[in-house]
């Protein structure tokens, strides 16, 4: 109850505003605000001590400035969470963040302005602010840039809930919650890291699904040199179309990489529609595709192998050469 009276709501708060105005339209139309003054401000209801001198006037007078400062603040404050749930392009968690620090601005100011108003000294509390602002901000440094990380981050909106990220130490996993101070991700393994704000800014990160969802899948695959390497590669490239999540746009290439020791080495690049399903069961579907047409056209795999050749000369020589520093 008490609550309400200090944070009313939007439409109490216009209630008691205009209840206000009024009354003091009445009083000053009926010309009773003289009279009402004299009778605060008497001798008999004044209370007073070395320090200070205190009326009934002064108190209602402060206690209704202040109720009117509060529920003006409220009102603003109404107001601005009304306008900001009207835009539309924003995500929820930051339309209730930026709410936040807009009610947080217009309390501070609301109650800077209550402290002038009842005669606190401002320049004491600067001071002692200042140093304690001071120790805080060295103690919580880290704290303090990991909130403005996860500001700039909310704002820039690279970085959302569901993005696959790829870390600079190599960890990959999914966005599950951003907040003020950290981003938890959570791993293929199923591991939740919870990863500072600042890290997301200080450091390279990648975010596989910023702008879409499409990934690469790349297969190396090594055919005979007896092989058709034309009709190798046709095979290879149909073997990627026949995947159902393989994406047209961009299509499949493959590329002849080099002439190895022991095969013709070709590389197939595919995408698929949604990489946040994972880059291993299309790479290990399309793989066993690829194993199978190649055995059907009887294009064989080879496997690394080396040939030994031994000149018959060299052998002699090198049995006449033992057997000479046998006898010796």
């Amino acid at each position: 109850m008490l609550l309400s009276i200090f944070k009313p709501g939007p439409k109490t708060t216009k209630v008691l505003l205009l209840t206000i105005l009024a009354a003091l339209a009445y009083v000053f139309y009926f010309e009773k605000f003289s009279a009402l003054e004299r009778l605060l401000t008497s001798e008999r209801l004044t209370i007073k001590t070395k320090q200070f001198t205190l009326t009934p006037y002064d108190l209602l007078t402060s206690i209704f400035l202040i109720m009117i400062i509060i529920w003006s603040t409220a009102l603003i404050a109404n107001y601005t969470e009304s306008r900001i749930s009207k835009i539309h392009s924003m995500r929820a968690a930051t339309k209730a963040l930026l709410y936040k620090i807009a009610q947080i601005v217009l309390y501070s100011i609301a109650l800077v302005t209550i402290l002038d108003l009842i005669g606190v000294d401002l320049t004491a509390l600067t001071v002692f602010g200042g140093a304690a602002g001071i120790g805080i901000g060295f103690g919580l440094q880290k704290t303090a840039s990991n909130f403005i990380s996860g500001l700039i981050l909310l704002f820039e909106k690279t970085i959302e809930t569901g993005n696959l990220l790829e870390l600079n130490d190599g960890t990959m996993g999914f966005v599950k919650r951003t907040s003020a101070r950290y981003t938890l991700i959570e791993t293929f393994e199923s591991k939740e890291m919870i990863v500072p704000n600042e890290d997301l800014m200080t450091t390279k990160v990648i975010n596989h699904t910023y702008s879409n969802k499409k990934g690469r899948v790349d297969i190396k695959v090594g055919v005979s040199y007896k092989s058709d390497i034309h009709l190798a590669k046709k095979i290879i490239l149909e073997s990627a179309r026949l995947y159902p999540d393989c994406v047209s746009d961009p299509p499949p290439q493959c590329f002849l990489l080099n002439f190895g020791d022991s095969s013709v080495d070709f590389e197939l690049h595919f995408w698929v529609a949604d990489v946040t399903k994972g880059r291993l069961l299309p790479k290990s579907e399309v793989m066993f595709t690829i194993w199978d047409k190649l055995k059907e056209n009887e294009i064989e795999i080879p496997f690394p192998q080396r040939d030994l050749h031994l000149k018959t000369e060299s052998l002699h020589s090198f049995s006449k050469n033992i057997n000479e520093s046998s006898i010796t």
